[in-house]
């Protein structure tokens, strides 16, 4: 089957690339070229009214938000929105479970970048229980169909599973555990994935059993090196969508007109922020 990858698979490529990491200068130069390529993406885009849905799933601490944060870094938000749905509430539990997702669809112009998707049913709400066997089998039924229709209707759907072994997950873990800037990122949720890694494996599979499909493959990004996934995930995005450079109208500063008496209100009379980049440099000097 196309989009699925074994262990097996995953070694041999980490052994094709010999471990070796990217510098930091060739990563930092390779990013910024794609990121640039991204924005000439995003203007054709905008010129030619595409929509282009981007979703990224995968393990827990597997680098998803950390590539959706380099995707959308220089792309105007207007253009390129983030999709990370909370919880359903309880009227959206009721709806069509296709339903909330569709409402973030993108409109001619526009990018959805979705951080998780509806695969959530897929994944965790059947792994953990969240949904029932009816639902869970309703969903492998009807998946194909709505991504198809999306499709037919000239979508340009992208699918990205990042896929990372239980020891780098559990290292990633333990790093959030001890870092105050990124405790956030971990939850009961997270936590609870360790000791059902083989019940989320069985859940992936059977996922890509049903919804790799021609119209819409799963593309599977290695993502043991968070540098190299961020640069392979972004370099195949682009290469699987047709833009071309748009060109734009020639910008051209106007002159500023000349002083027409305006007096700027005193400062006295206005509340500014305490400039305390100014006792940083005293300090500094101390």
């Amino acid at each position: 089957m196309p989009g699925k990858v074994k262990d097996q698979g995953k070694k041999a490529a980490q052994l094709d690339n010999g471990g070796q990491r990217l510098s930091k200068r060739l990563y930092e130069t390779e990013l910024y070229r794609l990121q640039g390529e991204l924005v000439k993406m995003q203007e054709w885009v905008r010129t030619e009214g595409a929509r282009i849905v981007v979703i990224f799933e995968g393990r827990d601490a597997a680098g998803k938000g950390g590539t959706i944060k380099r995707v959308a870094q220089y792309l105007n938000p207007r253009v390129a929105r983030i999709v990370a749905l909370p919880a359903p509430t309880e009227r959206e539990r009721t709806q069509w479970y296709f339903q909330r997702y569709a409402d973030h669809l993108p409109a001619g112009g526009e990018v959805a970048l979705f951080d998780r998707s509806w695969y959530n049913r897929a994944g965790v709400e059947h792994v953990m229980g969240f949904c029932t066997k009816e639902e869970y089998s309703r969903f492998l039924h009807q998946c194909p169909i709505f991504e198809r229709l999306l499709v037919e209707d000239g979508i340009l759907l992208r699918k990205y599973w990042f896929s990372v072994s239980d020891e780098e997950q559990e290292h990633r873990f333990r790093s959030r555990l001890h870092d105050p800037m990124r405790q956030w990122k971990l939850s009961p949720m997270d936590l609870e994935s360790i000791t059902r890694w083989e019940d989320y494996s069985r859940a992936k599979d059977e996922m890509f059993v049903h919804t790799d499909i021609p119209e819409a493959p799963w593309h599977v990004v290695e993502s043991e090196d968070k540098q190299r996934a961020r640069i392979n995930m972004i370099a195949h995005l682009l290469s699987t969508i047709p833009y071309h450079q748009v060109r734009e109208p020639s910008l051209k500063l106007p002159p500023r007109p000349p002083a027409r008496g305006y007096v700027r209100v005193p400062r006295d009379m206005q509340a500014y922020v305490p400039d305390h980049a100014a006792e940083l440099v005293a300090g500094d000097r101390g």
